[in-house]
C-alpha cells in the first residue's frame, strides 16, 4: 500500500474518531505574510481565493483549476518565527527582507480553538502516513478538503513542517475567525532593524541565505 494514497473520502473519514489538539486562549501564533507584491495581504487576513499551490488549501476545486473567491478560507501560521521563515521562504531558501514587503506578526488567540492533529499517529489511522506532510501537494489538498468536510467542528490542522524538522505548523480555516484578536502583540516589517539579529540566527540554523 502506498504511504500517501488518495483520501478515502469524507464519508469514510467520519467513521474515524478525530484526534485533536486544543490551543488555549492567549496562545501566541506567529505569521510571516506579504503586504506588497501581486497578492498583498494583511496580518489578520484569511485567504479566501483558492485553491492555490499551498499544501493545505481546503477550497473547493473549480472545473478549470483556477483559484476563485469562495467562503472557504485559510490562514497559515506557526508557533515560532523559525518555522514561519522556513516555510515561507522554502522555494528560494533565502530570507528576503524586502521583496513584496514581508512582515512578521505575533498574535494571541482571543479564545481556544480545536485543531486536527496530523503530527502523531492519526495520519496513519486515517490511511495516510507522515508522508502527508511532504508528499504531493495536490493530494494533500484533497485530504484537506475531505478532513474539513468530515469534521465540522475542526478549526484547522496542526501539522509538521517539512522544512523545519517537523516542528509544529498550523493552518486555520474560516471557522477560527472569531478567535482572532482585534490587534496583534507584535507587527513589524521584516526589514525592521530590530529583526536583523533574529533573522540572521534563523538563516544560519536553516542554512538559508539572508537578503
Amino acid at each position: 500500500m502506498a504511504k500517501f494514497p488518495e483520501s478515502p473520502g469524507a464519508d469514510a473519514l467520519r467513521e474515524i474518531v478525530p484526534r485533536t489538539r486544543i490551543l488555549a486562549a492567549q496562545t501566541l501564533l506567529t505569521r510571516i505574510y506579504f503586504a506588497g507584491g501581486p497578492h498583498p495581504s494583511r496580518w489578520n487576513h484569511f485567504r479566501s481565493i483558492g485553491p492555490s499551490g499551498a499544501r493545505w488549501d481546503h477550497h473547493s476545486p473549480t472545473p478549470r483549476g483556477v483559484a476563485v473567491e469562495q467562503t472557504r478560507a485559510v490562514y497559515y501560521c506557526a508557533l515560532d518565527i523559525d518555522t514561519c521563515a522556513a516555510e515561507v521562504f522554502q522555494r528560494t531558501r533565502r530570507i528576503d527582507r524586502t521583496r513584496a514587503a514581508p512582515a512578521l506578526v505575533v498574535l494571541a488567540l482571543r479564545e481556544a480553538i480545536t485543531l486536527l492533529d496530523l503530527r502523531g499517529t492519526f495520519a496513519t489511522a486515517i490511511g495516510a502516513s507522515t508522508a502527508i506532510h511532504s508528499g504531493p501537494r495536490s493530494r494533500a489538498r484533497a485530504w484537506a478538503r475531505d478532513l474539513y468536510e468530515a469534521y465540522p467542528d475542526i478549526q484547522g490542522l496542526y501539522y509538521g513542517s517539512s522544512m523545519n524538522g517537523h516542528s509544529p505548523a498550523i493552518v486555520l480555516n474560516e471557522r477560527a475567525r472569531q478567535a482572532m484578536p482585534e490587534q496583534p502583540r507584535i507587527h513589524r516589517a521584516l526589514n525592521d532593524d530590530l529583526l536583523v539579529e533574529i533573522l540572521q540566527k534563523i538563516a544560519v540554523r536553516l542554512s538559508y541565505g539572508l537578503r
